[in-house]
């Protein structure tokens, strides 16, 4: 279960890494979704081995041991990201001022 004030600071343009179990999944959060609702998610956006991968969280899953927020921007114009799937990191950091 991911701790309460790590919960508000996980919003769209933020850098997480997430850990279920030993293994942790570090990327761009693109989502949030539902608020702090039970059923509140958060979408993660990642490359690996150049492909584009999305995984999807519930926030109050107890399957995450651990989330740690990388790094954030100071603002971010839009609650959904979607348009980064098809542009480049270098295009990303420019337009969200975000280290990826």
């Amino acid at each position: 279960m991911i701790a309460e004030d790590i919960q508000k600071k996980i919003r769209p343009g933020a850098k997480v890494k997430v850990y279920e179990g030993k293994t942790p999944f570090e990327g761009l959060v693109i989502a949030r979704k539902h608020g702090s609702e039970p059923g509140a998610t958060f979408t993660v956006r990642t490359i690996v081995a150049g492909v584009g991968v999305e995984k999807v969280y519930p926030i109050h899953s107890p399957a995450i041991v651990k989330a740690t927020i990388v790094s954030a921007p100071k603002k971010v114009h839009r609650s959904k990201l979607y348009f980064v799937r098809n542009i480049s990191g270098t295009q990303i950091r420019r337009k969200l001022n975000v280290s990826l």
